[in-house]
């Protein structure tokens, strides 16, 4: 009996844990889903067969190894900072590995380790990074086949609240890993647009943004995703003109978060300056003296620094997240982006029977046979309710999906890989497409 180890049991991990009990009893697996929470994973698993709940912390040396020991291949849904311990742990006791996350330096430099010992290491195996490279790949190799030359590539993906769920004025309700909201656009952004190289500092990211159509919605805003430039060698693209990976929201969220960053709301530095402050009223009254040295309140920050045909609606996001309120501020908080969180996990929290939507659109023009034309490939998908997320499951069924192709011999590579090859893209879109997970193209 092969075993699958799981470090995670999350928002995130919800529909992965679900297909991974319903395949192992076909496959014959044992699943350890480890986690610091066991009534979480208890929750999840539900006692399945062959199952079992494994209370670990995941930074001590002693409890990570001996899980993973047991293992024949581990899938790591912890926190993209934890995924090197899990990695190189996998690397000394010969183990395969997949992620969600974006491959970072430490876990890069393992890769010739992690060839010599024939292991496979997948990464960025969820939605976004993830669904976006086999999607996308699977267009340009086609292309590139039928003798095309790509002019411009453009990739956007967003996790929105369903227009039916949609009851704030954010637009916008949390469905997966909330500091990742709080600190979205936080490494800036660089990419390539009509042959020149493009870079975006963060208090520039959301005034930045665009909006782009969506077939059977309202214009969505897009803002630059991190570092595009990257993946141009990746995805074969070094002649097109135009390479832009993007973040997708509704307009009104980029207009106001743009403000929340630009008063310092989202700082993780902050401790000292902020530690003396007992209520939200006194931290953002603080916030505000930073802006000029002198006291203000919010009515006069809109009055200086917003567009006067956006006030109304800056006033109204700001009102919503009742940041001048006399409440306690959160005694755990150590700066402005836990604060922060503390906000936005109770202003933007999904009700029970709330639905969130992905939404991916990929926008590529190209030259065959001595014509200029384009593609749009996009897809939607809704959730459930706020535990069957379409978040969850458009990151876990990748994985499962990988783990399982992997196991039975289907996929077949060693190396540090991410999704862009053809083994493994062809037959993961395949199942994916089984679970409604299906794009719509348009050629013009």
């Amino acid at each position: 009996m092969k075993t699958i180890l799981l470090f995670g049991a999350g928002k995130s991990a919800t529909v992965l844990i679900n297909y991974l009990l319903a395949e192992s009893a076909t496959n014959h697996w044992q699943i350890i889903v480890a986690d610091a929470d066991k009534n979480l994973i208890e929750a999840k698993t539900k006692n399945a067969p062959n199952t079992e709940a494994a209370v670990v912390d995941i930074t001590k040396d002693e409890q990570r190894t001996a899980l993973i020991q047991r293992a024949n291949l581990v899938i790591s849904m912890m926190p993209p900072a934890l995924h090197y311990l899990v990695a190189k742990d996998c690397v000394a006791l010969s183990k395969h590995l997949l992620t969600a996350s974006y491959i970072d330096e430490q876990i890069r430099n393992l890769a010739p380790e992690i060839t010599s010992k024939g292991l496979f290491f997948l990464c960025e195996m969820g939605l976004d990074p993830g669904i976006d490279h086999m999607s996308a790949m699977k267009i340009i190799d086609n292309l590139k086949t039928a003798g095309a030359k790509i002019t411009s590539f453009k990739s956007h993906c967003g996790g929105l609240v369903a227009p039916e769920s949609d009851s704030n004025p954010w637009h916008y309700k949390i469905s997966w890993n909330p500091r990742n909201i709080i600190m979205a656009g936080n490494a800036g952004a660089v990419y390539k647009e009509a042959g020149k190289t493009v870079t975006t500092e963060y208090h520039a990211v959301f005034e930045n943004s665009q909006t782009v159509a969506f077939p059977g919605l309202t214009d969505l805003a897009w803002y630059a995703n991190r570092d595009s430039l990257s993946y141009i060698p990746i995805y074969k693209l070094e002649e097109a003109a135009t390479f832009i990976r993007t973040t997708l929201r509704y307009p009104s969220f980029c207009f106001g978060w743009d403000y929340i960053v630009n008063l310092g709301l989202t700082d993780t530095e902050d401790h000292d300056n902020i530690i003396d402050c007992e209520t939200y009223l006194d931290w953002i009254e603080r916030k505000l003296y930073a802006v000029e040295n002198r006291e203000m309140d919010l009515n006069e920050y809109f009055e200086l620094y917003v567009q006067e045909e956006k006030e109304p609606l800056i006033k109204e996001l700001f009102n919503y997240l009742a940041l001048t309120a006399n409440t306690k501020l959160p005694k755990a908080a150590q700066c402005s982006a836990d604060i922060l969180q503390c906000i936005a996990e109770d202003k933007f929290a999904m009700q029970q029977n709330d639905k969130d939507m992905i939404v991916m659109l990929h926008e590529i023009d190209y030259i065959i046979n001595g014509s200029q034309s384009s593609i749009k490939s996009a897809l939607l998908v809704k959730g459930e309710d706020n535990l069957q997320t379409a978040m969850a499951k458009t990151v876990g069924l990748p994985l499962g999906i990988a783990a399982k192709l992997i196991l039975s011999g289907e996929i077949v590579l060693t190396g540090l890989h991410i999704p862009t090859h053809k083994a493994v893209y062809e037959p993961v879109l395949k199942e994916l497409a089984r679970h409604g997970i299906v794009f719509e193209e348009v050629v013009v």
